[in-house]
Parts: C-alpha cells; sequence; structure tokens
C-alpha cells in the first residue's frame, strides 16, 4: 500500500525519475526541499490586465491572448511594478499519476515583500491547486503589492508540494499530538486547526511589528540582505496591547505563540479567516515537518505573520484570534538537521 500524507522529497525526486515532474532546465541543487520543491521563473512575463484563471476547456495560452497588454523579456532581468499583474511561465511542468494532486504557495521570502504570487494551470478554477492526473505546464501570477521587484529566470518565488489521500489530522488528533509534546507554547485553540494569536505585548520593547511604506526603490530579488530595512519599512509600536491596522497597508508581525511541528508531519496555514476579518493573513503558510523541533527557547520558535488587510480600518489587540493552521502527515520520516528554525512571519494588508 502507497503511503499517504504530503510527499518528502524522496517520493519527490521519484516523481522527477519517472517523469512526473519534469522541467525546460536541469533541476538545481538546493531546489528540491524537505516536503516540497521550489518553482523557477522562465525567461519572458505577460503584462495582464486583469487576473485570471483559464477555467475548464481553456488553457492558459488562450487567455493570455485574451489579456495580455505587453510582454516583458526577463533575460536580462527587468521590473515588475507595484500595483500591476503578471503572468510568468514556470520552468516546471507536470504530468501528475491519478492518486497524487498538487498545491502551491509562495516562498516565505516572497511573501515577506508583499509579493502575491500564485500557481494557475490550463483548465484551472483554483489559484494554486492542481488536480490528479493534470498535465501540462505550470505559470506563476505575479502582482507585486508594496514594492516593484527586478527579477531574472530562475528566481525561486513560489515552492510546489504533492500528497497523496486525505491526510490532515482532526481536532482529536492534535490535541493528542499536543498532550503528547506540546504543538504551541500555552494553552492551545484548537477548533477545525490549531489557532493563533498576535504578540502585541512583548518584553522590553514597544516595538510589536513593521509597516510597508507606500513609496519606495525597486528591490533587486537577488540581493539578500542588501538593503537598509529603514528604507522599506516604518516601525509600529504599541504599549497597550492593541493596534490599528490601515486599509491597503501590509504588516509583519510576530505570533504569541512559538510553534513546533513534529518530524513526521507538516503543516499549512489558511490565508483567509472570515471570521476575524476581512484581510489576508499570510502568503506563504507551509511549515515544513520538525519546524521548531529541536528548539527550546519560545522567542525561536515563534511564527511571523503578514497581514494584508483589506476593507475598513481594524482595531486588533493581543487577545484577537489572527490566524489557524492544519497539520498533515508526512508519511516517511527523513533524516535531516533540525537546524536553528527561521521565524515564520505574519504578512497582514490593510
Amino acid at each position: 500500500m502507497k503511503p499517504f500524507g504530503v510527499l518528502p522529497s524522496q517520493a519527490i525526486r521519484s516523481l522527477i525519475d519517472g517523469g512526473a515532474l519534469a522541467a525546460d532546465f536541469p533541476f538545481e541543487d538546493g531546489q528540491l526541499q524537505p516536503a516540497s520543491l521550489d518553482l523557477r521563473l522562465g525567461t519572458e512575463a505577460f503584462r495582464v490586465r486583469a487576473s485570471f484563471l483559464s477555467g475548464g476547456g481553456a488553457s492558459v495560452t488562450d487567455r493570455l491572448d485574451e489579456f495580455t497588454m505587453h510582454r516583458v523579456d526577463l533575460t536580462g532581468g527587468a521590473v515588475l511594478e507595484k500595483g500591476c499583474v503578471y503572468v510568468v511561465p514556470l520552468m516546471e511542468r507536470l504530468a501528475l499519476p491519478d492518486d497524487i494532486q498538487a498545491v502551491a504557495n509562495a516562498k516565505s521570502s516572497t511573501g515577506r515583500l508583499d509579493l502575491l504570487t500564485r500557481t494557475i494551470t490550463d483548465g484551472g478554477a483554483e489559484f494554486d491547486r492542481i488536480p490528479k492526473s493534470y498535465e501540462g505546464p505550470l505559470y506563476a501570477e505575479i502582482c507585486p503589492r508594496s514594492f516593484s521587484v527586478l527579477v531574472r529566470p530562475g528566481m525561486r518565488l513560489n515552492q510546489i508540494r504533492f500528497r497523496r489521500g486525505h491526510a490532515v489530522l482532526s481536532d482529536i488528533e492534535l490535541r493528542a499530538r499536543h498532550d503528547e509534546s506540546p504543538l504551541v507554547s500555552g494553552e492551545p485553540v484548537i477548533s477545525d486547526g490549531l489557532g493563533f494569536s498576535v504578540d502585541l505585548m512583548p518584553h522590553e520593547t514597544t516595538l510589536v511589528g513593521y509597516r510597508a511604506k507606500p513609496h519606495t526603490g525597486v528591490i533587486d530579488l537577488d540581493k539578500i540582505a542588501h538593503y537598509p530595512a529603514r528604507d522599506f519599512w516604518e516601525d509600529v509600536h504599541s504599549d497597550r496591547g492593541r493596534i490599528i491596522l490601515d486599509p491597503g497597508a501590509f504588516y509583519i508581525l510576530v505570533s504569541r505563540e512559538a510553534v513546533t511541528i513534529p518530524p513526521d508531519c507538516a503543516a499549512e496555514m489558511a490565508p483567509y479567516l472570515a471570521m476575524v476579518g476581512e484581510f489576508r493573513v499570510h502568503y506563504a503558510g507551509f511549515f515544513d515537518p520538525g519546524f521548531g523541533h529541536v528548539l527550546r527557547a519560545d522567542k525561536d520558535r515563534a511564527v511571523s505573520w503578514k497581514y494584508a488587510v483589506t476593507k475598513p480600518r481594524l482595531f486588533w489587540n493581543t487577545d484577537r484570534l489572527s490566524g489557524v493552521w492544519s497539520m498533515r502527515r508526512w508519511p516517511h520520516r527523513q533524516k535531516r538537521s533540525m537546524a536553528r528554525a527561521s521565524p515564520r512571519i505574519i504578512k497582514v494588508r490593510a
């Protein structure tokens, strides 16, 4: 019997070897992650007049013929402008078997820049969801929301993971897991997943997060740790355990709870939670197996949230539920180094 759940890297390697996962150029070192594969931008982008899904019976190419405003050559690098929508053919393509489906999402580094990146497919009716037996190319729809960015072919803005069967842990199973080994610090809020809240009363500081500045320069995505943060972000302070989120603004905040993902599971966050407000909680909500598992200091396991608020100004206090994540089984426990995990970020658009 084939294992079910989120496929580990060795199973993804088998998909590559069997031709279910192919690429225009050879796969690169570091592209294969413990439970996912990074996807790479191709050599051209299409500026389109609207976001779209191809829908049944149509290909992305068909829709591009209808929606394209102009083509952008990425070969020497090109700027994707803030507020515009682009479609970029990816280097990877799929020929999935009839028992495996795929899910994509932006990488954390992409989400921290409010760079809305979603995967679309031929005949697709959903963003970031690829059904069983899909055979065809992959495309990234990219919309820079806060910053204009410079991109080049081969850049990895999003990732894809593969799963077989229904592997989501129930609330009863989540509770049992937490009782066995805590999934979060403090008392868990478990209801259709595990809830999080934002830390607006940190120790020894009033700094609770950051808000993207509305008018900045271009960010070259290849330049890591290059730009001064003050050129693109302004501090958000609170000494009362509450803040107000402004419409159209993008925030980075940190969770009050520290997070631990067991080595035999992976987790993903719901991008929207209608019961707490009209905003996107995150762009990159995938937790690798073992995230924070060997760490002991709560601050080293905090999840960072990226908030994008779309409607009215939003009052927020530290007790308000901010997001929910679900956990899926990871069928093959891999030997991997559990190095210090980077904090996950919560993104909020106001």
